[in-house]
């Protein structure tokens, strides 16, 4: 068990915390603020607790190099109206420096301040000693509340645990016993959806999901990989010709396992991905040579209700169909709205693409969770430990 906020007094304490702050901008408007309201549990607590806080996250990919575009100064601004508190953002294209260290040494119990970008700093993703120690100085704790970039070992989430007294944040904590409670004791029957273009991202995944759970769905353009490995024409279908064979194996350790694995019926096929391609429904085993399946049909939305509804934990990973186009996003809502519906059961959604599919269906209040990280849960779908949480002091 990692040390968790609950673990340290913060009164009178310089509290370093990174967050996850890599949130959508139009210009110098946040468009989506769910990254920085997950972070204010852990941000408040510490205030409350007589701590001042330092926050520290990365925006986009400048490279190592200083650009005005991914300054964090609007989500500064987003951060004050939602914390109702004003917060000193410390702008300097170095992240820190002599005035910004000034800055910090002058931070009062109950103030908040914001470093600008971590990635501007080269050493940041290289993970860079020198960068580390210059973060950390000054400061009393660290807390790590960015699970979003939990699988990366940069300075400013895993270097700087070095040198500070460390915790888990709330966000942090609250993942870690969504995720790895179901991994490791999961309420039965425990069923997996995973979709999405690639059965070479999942594989992995998939592999490690046969040792724990009772069924698994597979959705997406994946599906097509899966279906062609047991000879079946999927048209003009995006396959990984590469890992039929693998996709082959997967289903043969399934069926050792007595891990039932669900495959498409039909499919929502047509010539382009476009808004207005002329689209039709075609049973899996009949798509034609011309035409590419870009969602499940409704008979396979209606097999997959059935699938679920004995369920009593449910992680979903991935997509059912190009849910961007409203034209192929049926499947996907449909597995939202079956997710939403279910009684009693722990219903889990693995972040990236799958998140924003259901908050497109309004239905984000109706999930047991939703993971602010989308590569970061994946990997801990893999079993891989995440260096951002594994460098946190043990209880």
């Amino acid at each position: 068990m990692k040390k968790t906020l609950k673990d340290f007094d913060f009164k009178d304490k310089k509290v370093l915390v990174r967050v996850d702050f890599n949130v959508p901008l139009d210009g110098e408007v946040v468009t989506d603020d769910k990254r920085i309201v997950e972070s204010l549990p852990t941000i408040k607590y510490i205030l409350e607790n007589g701590g001042s806080v330092t926050l520290m996250s990365h925006l986009g990919r400048p490279k190592g190099k200083y650009n005005s575009e991914l300054s964090l100064k609007p989500v500064a601004k987003k951060l004050e109206e939602l914390l109702g508190k004003d917060i000193k953002f410390l702008a300097d294209e170095n992240v820190i420096s002599e005035s910004v260290q000034e800055e910090i040494l002058a931070l009062k119990s109950g103030e908040v301040a914001l470093l600008e970008n971590t990635r501007f700093v080269p050493g940041e993703e290289k993970n860079d000693e020198d960068f580390a120690k210059e973060l950390a100085k000054n400061f009393d704790i660290y807390v790590n509340d960015a699970f979003g970039t939990s699988h990366r070992g940069h300075a400013s989430n895993v270097g700087v645990s070095k040198y500070l007294p460390s915790a888990i944040g709330f966000l942090i904590e609250k993942e870690v016993k969504y995720i790895e409670g179901a991994l490791e004791n999961p309420k039965r029957p425990f069923v997996a959806i995973l979709g999405g273009a690639k059965v070479s991202d999942k594989i992995e995944v998939i592999d490690n999901l046969l040792e724990k759970v009772d069924k698994i769905i597979i959705v997406g353009a994946m599906a097509f990989t899966f279906l062609k490995s047991q000879d079946i024409q999927v048209g003009k279908s995006l396959v990984e010709e590469d890992k039929l064979d693998v996709a082959k194996k997967i289903l043969e350790k399934a069926d050792k396992k007595n891990v039932q694995v669900i495959l498409p019926i039909d499919f929502v096929v047509a010539e382009e991905i476009k808004i207005d391609s002329p689209a039709a429904i075609v049973p899996a085993m009949n798509i034609p040579a011309n035409l590419q399946g870009l969602d499940i049909g409704p008979m396979t939305a209606k097999l997959i209700n059935m699938d679920l509804q004995d369920a009593k934990t449910v992680i979903w990973n991935g997509p059912a169909g190009v849910f961007e186009i409203p034209t192929f996003a049926n499947g996907t809502i449909a597995i939202a709205n079956t997710l939403a519906n279910l009684e009693d059961a722990i219903t889990i959604i693995g972040g990236g693409d799958s998140a924003s599919a259901i908050a497109k269906a309004g239905l984000s209040d109706k999930m047991s969770h939703i993971s602010t990280g989308g590569g970061a849960s994946l990997e801990m779908l893999e079993g891989k430990v995440l260096p951002g949480i594994e460098c946190i002091e043990d209880k």
